[in-house]
């Protein structure tokens, strides 16, 4: 394969594109680590397969399919591989001190817990719907899925997180009441 170089437009594109597809990598793999790495992988697949983009088709869609196709390809080799476990990982995170700072925090935990929780196509969509603002169309052009199935995963997964998070809300604030002494 002829090394193509990379022409200073698509260059510009590319970088400016990284911090959605790592957005994108995250939302999929639901760990730093492995978004970065899931983002290295697409980068370098995208540049060895250069000559396969075709200028004028969006080069972020081309991306974003690649980072997908690649992440289903490292999942499956994980279901067969098992769990990968380091043990040096402490999940230490220093905070600041402050209510509004907790409660954000616990409101993001919430919410990235909600989002791990739907399955892997809805999750896709609600990410590149409601976070990087493609259109309906586009998303289904970039997964190759009809647009009714896109509207119909991407209604599911709003209404399975709105309900999670409505169900963790309602936790918090319960589990914080003063008790009345009496019993239920």
């Amino acid at each position: 394969m002829a090394k193509q170089k990379l022409a200073p437009e698509v260059h510009k594109e590319l970088l400016a594109l990284l911090p959605r597809l790592r957005r994108f990598a995250l939302s999929l793999t639901g760990s730093i680590e492995d978004a970065e790495d899931l983002l290295h992988s697409t980068v370098e697949k995208a540049l060895s397969r250069l000559d396969q983009f075709q200028p004028g088709s969006g080069l972020d869609r081309w991306m974003f399919r690649i980072c997908k196709n690649a992440w289903l390809d490292e999942w499956r080799q994980r279901k067969v591989r098992g769990p990968s476990i380091d043990p040096d990982d402490t999940k230490f995170e220093p905070s600041i001190d402050g209510e509004a700072h907790a409660i954000k925090n616990i409101e993001l935990q919430e919410l990235n817990k909600a989002m791990q929780t739907l399955p892997e196509q809805q999750r896709m969509l609600l990410v590149l719907i409601v976070v990087e603002g493609y259109s309906y169309k586009e998303v289904s052009s970039m997964l190759d899925v009809p647009i009714g199935t896109v509207m119909s995963r991407l209604a599911r997964a709003r209404k399975k997180v709105a309900n999670t998070l409505n169900a963790a809300a309602e936790n918090r604030t319960s589990a914080n009441a003063p008790s009345t002494g009496e019993p239920l």
